[in-house]
């Protein structure tokens, strides 16, 4: 199954003969988590793809580059008190190491990742994107991110605890925290990423 929070960022492959399933989630970790559960209630899928754009936090990761994310975490999920971000982990609410997390990390051990030729990438996923240059500094200080997107952690934690393998597809349309639109590569982003996509597909069919 494909999975994507939008219709335009698969839409040269939508269309097209195929022989697996599309799930357009809609934006954001609620409505990825939901749809997502819901469908592999419903369905049993040997892999699930999520393709999708991203902001990057590295200039060794240029714009229009696609990349694996082996590594995701809910960024901004815990509290924030006396101008200072802890996760749950940090303030003792969640062990580290509870399953699914692996030192507070969603990661993906899935087999394809050793042998891939696409760039490896660590993520991190938000609740909202900000131009604010003070809390984009803050995330990538504590996390030292390769990326950054709204539904990637989303993905990582429903199919680890539903125990099917996974891989995380971005694209980078963007810099983090860059909101002025015409400074984005958002065509070369979706066109490369479904390049990539179809040739990720070929491995599997």
């Amino acid at each position: 199954m494909i999975v994507s929070a939008t219709e335009l960022e698969l839409e040269p492959l939508i269309g097209e003969n195929k022989v697996y399933d599309v799930l357009i989630t809609g934006i954001g970790i609620p409505a990825t988590i939901f749809n997502l559960t819901k469908r592999l209630c419903q369905k049993n899928y040997d892999l699930v793809i999520q393709a999708g754009i991203a902001g990057t936090f590295s200039g060794s990761i240029k714009k229009g580059a696609v990349v694996l994310v082996d590594k995701d975490i809910f960024g901004d999920v815990g509290i924030y008190e006396k101008g200072n971000f802890n996760t749950l982990f940090e303030a003792g609410f969640i062990n580290k190491n509870e399953f699914p997390f692996t030192d507070g990390w969603l990661v993906n051990q899935h087999e394809y990742l050793s042998q891939a030729t696409l760039t490896l990438a660590t993520g991190i996923t938000v609740n909202k994107i900000t131009d604010d240059v003070g809390q984009v500094n803050e995330l990538f200080d504590k996390f030292n991110p390769g990326i950054e997107s709204m539904e990637g952690a989303a993905l990582h934690y429903v199919c680890l605890m539903q125990n099917v393998g996974f891989l995380q597809l971005r694209s980078i349309s963007n810099m983090v925290g860059e909101r002025d639109k015409s400074k984005w590569a958002m065509k070369e982003a979706i066109t490369n990423l479904n390049v990539e996509l179809k040739s990720l597909l070929t491995n599997f069919s």
